[in-house]
């Protein structure tokens, strides 16, 4: 029996890809084998021993102390894509509320007052100052082309903009899902110096923090509308609200809600909406908890921001799974022990990530305790467990 620990609500459609004959889940649980999660914030917690994962159902994973999850053997899974239409909604959302004017003008209509007769004569009247603009024609700028970016810049060809993409990580399977009207810039000043419009869509790390700053805004185009639907700290809100200011900066539409841009008058913040759809919520869920399920069931890995993509056809043999650190002859030392103990190997499968190698091992028997032990006192191993 896996025992699982959820840390928010998880969507049901995800839990139920766990079955109850196999799996006990609960938000309060003893020596859990797997934490699922959504937005909690892991880093202060005491990690339990026994925990062999950790699924995010969502994309980001800045919540999770994931160095330290490596450090353990500890693969931390998310879901890549499972959002992305409900993120690109939103995008498209943003700029047609910006480039209309939508919430000035809402919040002008409610607070008419009078009779039918005299809110008519006020919104005849107040309604140039609301004047807009649309999109065809327009350049929209889109850096990161993962799931969601690829999303965000085939809707916005199919609006009739022009668009210019940034991605160097792009792989070739994401090329292919990208429109060919999408035209590529070699470096993000390039991309910033011709759109009016720019949205981002990549994780908050140190080369990404405040991509947007003031140096940047005044290279770019005077009236360019700034999206941020990724992370806060992406944009550099206070360059921003000088920018709107000076006139320079149309519009800022954010999921990032802070007391210097609340009830700015050029901002839209939302509360942190863009995956807040119940497809997007379900999505996320079924595929972390799928991928949490293969790992703990086969020692298979998919999706995993820490560990190397792993995937090893089951067979009737029992699977030893280890984890260790990415140093010269491990291997060697691992068969080496497998071999002492008596054991035969049928199949095997060795991949690495950076400081980190993961094995699979098929072996014709079970594996005594005192074989996995020898495997375990080997220098840099991290983690060992059958399945």
């Amino acid at each position: 029996m896996y025992k699982i620990l959820t840390l928010n609500n998880i969507a049901v459609a995800g839990l139920e890809r766990l079955p109850r004959e196999n799996y006990e889940v609960a938000s309060e649980i003893q020596h859990p084998d797997a934490i699922l999660l959504r937005s909690f914030k892991m880093h202060d917690m005491d990690i339990p021993s026994t925990l062999k994962a950790v699924g995010r159902a969502g994309a980001g994973v800045n919540n999770i102390p994931v160095d330290k999850m490596s450090a353990a053997g500890i693969p931390v899974f998310n879901a890549p894509g499972a959002n992305a239409n409900a993120v690109k909604e939103l995008v498209v959302t943003g700029m047609l509320l910006a480039c209309r004017n939508i919430c000035q003008a809402w919040g002008f209509a409610r607070e008419l007052e009078g009779d039918d007769a005299t809110i008519n004569k006020q919104v005849e009247a107040g309604k140039k100052d609301f004047g807009g603009f649309e999109l065809p024609g327009r350049t929209l700028g889109v850096i990161g082309l993962g799931a969601i970016g690829r999303q965000v810049a085939n809707a916005a060809v199919a609006l009739g903009m022009k668009v210019i993409g940034f991605d160097p990580g792009i792989t070739v399977e994401g090329a292919w899902a990208l429109s060919a009207n999408v035209k590529k810039a070699a470096t993000v000043d390039e991309l910033l110096s011709q759109v009016d419009f720019v949205t981002f869509h990549v994780p908050l790390i140190e080369a990404t923090k405040h991509m947007i700053n003031a140096q940047r805004l005044k290279s770019m185009k005077d009236n360019v509308v700034i999206l941020n639907f990724a992370r806060g700290g992406i944009v550099d809100d206070e360059a921003v609200s000088e920018a709107i200011k000076s006139g320079k900066v149309y519009a800022y539409v954010c999921d990032f809600p802070t007391n210097l841009l609340k009830k700015h008058e050029r901002v839209i913040t939302l509360p942190h909406l863009g995956a807040s759809t119940a497809e997007a919520e379900d999505n996320c869920a079924i595929m972390v908890a799928e991928q949490v399920r293969d790992y703990l069931e086969n020692g298979n890995i998919t999706n995993s921001v820490n560990f190397p993509e792993v995937n090893m056809p089951r067979t009737e043999s029992v699977r030893i799974v280890i984890v260790n650190s990415n140093v010269p002859n491990m291997v060697g030392q691992i068969t080496t022990a497998l071999a002492a103990g008596g054991l035969n190997i049928i199949d095997m499968l060795n991949k690495s990530r950076d400081d980190l190698a993961y094995t699979l091992v098929d072996v014709d028997k079970d594996a005594s305790d005192a074989v996995l032990d020898a495997v375990r006192a080997i220098d840099g191993v991290l983690a060992v467990r059958v399945t």
